[in-house]
C-alpha cells in the first residue's frame, strides 16, 4: 500500500508551512535519511529527511506552495517491495481528498461578489451585507464616518470590492439610526487592517510579500509589546580592560584560528551576572515564576529572511573561546536559514548588540517568555572619572529591558551593576 508523506510539525508552534523546493522528483528512489525537501517554518527553512525506503509515485504539493497545513499530504511512496504503477494509479486519491478543500471553498466564495454590481440599478441595502451573512463589510475609516455622523451601516450599499462600504458610500449617506454598535471596528479587525490596509496615497512602491518568519516576528513582538510590562535600566561601562585583554587572548589563540569579538565576551559577561543575581534568570508564566539554574543566553542576529535568535546553551560555563565558535557557527546556519528547533527555542535571557552600526543606545523588545534582554551600544572615548581623576574612557552604554511582572526594578539594577562589574574587571571571564 502506498505510504502518504505528510507535511511534518518541524517546531512545536508549527501550524502550516511553505513547501520552498523539492528536492526529489516522482521516480527518484529514497532512503531513510534523505533529503527529500526543504520547508519554511515560522522560524527558519529546514530540510525534511525521508524515513522510510522507496520510490516517489506523486507530488501531491507543488513547491513554492504557501500555508501548507501540518499533516496534508505532500507526497507519495511506493515501497521496496510494491509495484509502482499500481502504487502510483492509487497516488491520486488521497492527494484529491486532500486538496479538495481549498477549491471548493473557492467557488463557494465566489459567487457572493456576482450580485454587488446590482447596487448601481437596485438600491436595496441587501448587497452589502450579503457576502458574509449578517455581517457589515465596512472599511474602518467608513465606521468611523458612520459613527460620528450617526449613520446605520445596514443601510448603506457597499461599492467596494465584494460589497465593502468605503468612506464615499458613507459620506453620500443621510444620517439615520445610530450605528453605535458597528462604528468601531472589531478587535480582530483593529489588530489586522492597520499593516493590511494601508491608504495608497500616490508614491511609487514595491509589495513584497511576508515570508513565515517574518510574520511571526511581526506577530511576537506585538504580543510582547502589548503584554508585557517592559521597564528600562541604562547605565555606562567602561570597556577598556575588556578590550585589552581581548586582544591578548587572541595574540595567544591566533595559533588555532580562534578570533574572539567583543560580543562573545559581552554573552559570558551577561551569563555570569545572571549567576550573580538569579532573581532575573526567570520567566514570568501566569501563575508561577520558573527560576532558571542556567544562563542560556539568545543573541539577535540579523538574517535575510528577518532576526532570529540563536541560543548559547549554558554560556555561564562555557570558555570564550568555545562561545565564539559556537556563535560563529550558529549565526551562519542563521543567515542561511538552517537553524534547527533546538538552536534557537528556549534561552533564559537574551542580548542584542547594535554597536556594530554605531549605534549608541537602545531599548530593546523583550523576546518572550524570557523576562529580559540586554541591548548594547557602540563603545567610544568619552571623558570618564578614572581613580578620582578625569580622563578618557572607551565606553559603552547597556540597557536591559525588564519583565515587570517577575523582575523589580532594584533586582534588574543589581543585575546591571553586576555586568557592569564583570566587564570592567574582565579576568573573571576567563577564571
Amino acid at each position: 500500500m502506498p505510504t502518504p508523506i505528510k507535511m511534518p510539525a518541524l517546531s512545536p508552534t508549527m501550524e502550516e508551512g511553505t513547501l520552498a523546493r523539492w528536492l526529489v522528483k516522482v521516480g527518484d528512489k529514497v532512503s531513510s535519511g534523505d533529503i527529500m525537501a526543504e520547508i519554511e517554518t515560522d522560524k527558519a527553512t529546514m530540510e525534511f529527511e525521508a524515513v522510510d525506503e522507496g520510490t516517489i509515485v506523486s507530488i501531491d504539493v507543488s513547491e513554492g506552495s504557501e500555508g501548507v497545513k501540518v499533516g496534508t499530504v505532500i507526497a507519495t511512496l511506493a515501497g521496496e517491495d510494491e509495484d509502482v504503477s499500481e502504487a502510483a494509479a492509487a497516488a491520486p486519491a488521497p492527494a484529491k481528498s486532500e486538496e479538495k478543500p481549498t477549491p471548493a471553498a473557492a467557488p463557494a466564495a465566489a459567487p457572493a461578489p456576482d450580485p454587488t454590481p446590482a447596487p448601481d440599478s437596485t438600491p436595496a441595502p441587501s448587497p452589502a451585507p450579503a457576502p458574509s451573512g449578517d455581517r457589515i463589510i465596512a472599511s474602518p475609516l467608513a465606521k468611523r464616518i458612520a459613527g460620528q455622523k450617526g449613520i446605520d451601516l445596514a443601510g448603506v450599499t457597499g461599492s467596494g470590492p465584494n460589497g465593502r462600504i468605503v468612506k464615499a458610500d458613507v459620506e453620500g449617506s443621510q444620517a439615520g439610526a445610530p450605528a453605535g454598535v458597528t462604528a468601531a471596528p472589531s478587535p480582530t479587525e483593529a489588530a489586522s487592517v492597520p499593516s493590511a490596509k494601508i491608504p495608497d496615497f500616490g508614491i511609487p512602491f514595491e509589495a513584497v510579500k511576508l515570508n513565515n518568519i517574518r510574520k511571526t516576528i511581526a506577530r511576537r513582538l506585538t504580543e510582547a509589546k502589548q503584554t508585557i510590562p517592559h521597564i528600562y535600566l541604562t547605565l555606562d561601562v567602561r570597556l577598556d580592560a575588556l578590550l585589552k585583554l581581548r586582544g591578548e587572548l587572541n595574540a595567544a589563540l591566533e595559533s588555532q584560528g580562534i578570533k574572539l569579538s567583543v560580543n562573545d565576551l559581552l554573552i559570558k559577561g551577561l551569563a555570569k551576572a545572571l549567576l550573580q543575581v538569579p532573581s532575573c534568570n526567570v520567566s514570568f508564566a501566569g501563575d508561577e515564576l520558573r527560576k532558571y539554574s542556567r544562563a542560556d543566553i539568545s543573541v539577535a542576529v540579523a538574517a535575510p529572511s528577518g532576526l532570529i535568535t540563536p541560543i548559547i546553551v549554558d554560556a555561564g560555563s562555557k570558555s570564550i573561546s568555545a562561545i565564539s565558535t559556537e556563535m560563529k557557527e550558529l549565526a551562519g546556519k542563521a543567515r542561511d536559514g538552517k537553524l534547527q528547533p533546538h538552536e534557537y527555542q528556549g534561552g533564559t535571557a537574551s542580548l542584542s548588540n547594535l554597536g556594530m552600526f554605531g549605534i549608541k543606545q537602545f531599548d530593546a523588545v523583550i523576546n518572550p517568555p524570557q523576562a529580559m534582554i540586554l541591548a548594547v551600544g557602540a563603545g567610544e572615548k568619552r571623558p570618564a572619572v578614572v581613580d578620582g581623576a578625569l580622563s578618557v574612557a572607551t565606553v559603552m552604554s547597556a540597557t536591559g529591558s525588564f519583565d515587570h511582572r517577575a523582575i523589580d526594578g532594584a533586582d534588574g539594577a543589581q543585575l546591571m551593576q553586576a555586568f557592569q562589574q564583570i566587564v570592567e574587571n574582565p579576568l573573571g571571564l576567563v577564571a
